[in-house]
């Protein structure tokens, strides 16, 4: 979501971070407690057509449930909104279910 506590994606910078990333052939995982998978999915969809990126989204990109899944061999972990949700994870537990190298961008300045 582009909005704190909200489901608004309108002009979110996360779409072009996991657009450039689908681009790159990486496999995404997202997690986001408010915005539906189908929001997600359209949004990207849109993004594919505007860009012309030939990825297969139902091939590379994933909804999770939970960050916890989300995280589940991942290499990265990327905190593109500023939800007080993910003040409360435990990166810890994420990190020893993650492959390695791991590492944890935070779009929003909000981790420690």
């Amino acid at each position: 979501a582009f909005k704190k506590d909200t489901g608004d994606t309108r002009a979110t910078p996360a779409i072009d971070v996991v657009g450039t990333l689908l681009a790159e052939n990486a496999d995404i995982h997202v997690y986001d407690p408010k915005v539906k998978k189908a929001q997600m999915f359209k949004d990207m969809q849109n993004y594919v057509k505007e860009t012309n990126c030939q990825v297969d989204l139902e091939k590379c990109l994933t909804f999770e449930t939970s960050p916890i899944d989300a995280a589940q061999n991942a290499h990265a972990i990327a905190v593109l909104t500023e939800w007080d949700e993910f003040l409360t994870y435990d990166y810890n537990q994420m990190f020893s279910i993650m492959e390695t190298p791991s590492f944890i961008f935070d779009g929003r300045n909000i981790l420690d």
